[in-house]
């Protein structure tokens, strides 16, 4: 029986996580599929915003043919007619955490439903628009497999050359911070550089995080969760100090 039993929680930890990752490529393949039309262009070397949108889509592993697809959709015409808008949510979760949720949707009265009822649900409430931006900073980010470049001297060097930010380890890869508008110029400055770039994104860190209690930091989490499950959400912000007595505690729930 405890064969059986293993087997069965295996099966749902796996369907979880094929569910999962089924989400995040729909996420990637509206982003990206946005950004095709938007730069009216299907070529990325062309296209800046579709480059930017397929090397995020390569940090989780998306395949080409999926990639391939959302931009051929951002082209198609009538029924495959891609019709997609940038929606900005902004409010409050747990213990005063400010929230900043981007979306993409194609029913704005459908996604401020389902945003609203995740943040009612988790003890939050969404606030008007610039209630909580002036939070948060637009940064660029770059992953590096530490593999590609093992030696940490070199690659602060090359960091520096290409007029990074910072750098940081962050397990199996460096990441890059940069400006918000000098994410293309420092990954074409790795590149030439001889260095391989993982993948890249624009983010948002938080300017002043938010000290929080492991408590109060599991109930911003599963606002988050909530959220971020949502088909139409694309990516969340939250300003919550993340202290390793947190990231352990969190780690302990997965």
């Amino acid at each position: 029986m405890s064969g059986h039993s293993k087997w069965a929680t295996t099966k749902h930890k796996k369907a979880a996580a094929d569910a999962k990752r089924s989400s995040l490529f729909s996420k990637h393949s509206r982003n990206i599929t946005v950004a095709a039309k938007m730069g009216g262009d299907p070529n990325p070397d062309n296209n800046a915003g579709l480059a930017a949108a397929i090397a995020r889509a390569r940090m989780d592993s998306m395949p080409n043919a999926k990639i391939k697809s959302a931009i051929d959709k951002a082209f198609g015409s009538g029924s495959n007619a891609a019709v997609y808008e940038n929606v900005v949510y902004e409010g409050y979760g747990p213990a005063g955490v400010a929230v900043y949720v981007e979306c993409l949707t194609d029913n704005k009265n459908r996604t401020a439903a389902d945003v609203r009822s995740a943040f009612s649900h988790s003890g939050g409430n969404l606030g008007t628009s610039g209630s909580v931006a002036f939070q948060f900073e637009r940064k660029g980010r770059i992953a590096v497999e530490k593999e590609k470049m093992p030696n940490e001297d070199d690659f602060m060097m090359a960091v520096a050359e290409a007029e990074g930010d910072d750098y940081e380890d962050a397990g199996d890869d460096w990441v890059v911070w940069t400006s918000y508008d000098q994410l293309g110029n420092v990954v074409k400055a790795l590149e030439n550089a001889g260095i391989e770039v993982k993948g890249s994104e624009l983010t948002m860190e938080p300017t002043t995080p938010t000290d929080v209690d492991v408590n109060d930091a599991k109930k911003v989490m599963r606002l988050v969760e909530k959220l971020d499950d949502l088909d139409d959400v694309q990516n969340v912000y939250d300003t919550m100090k993340m202290t390793d007595e947190i990231a352990a505690a969190l780690a302990e729930e997965e």
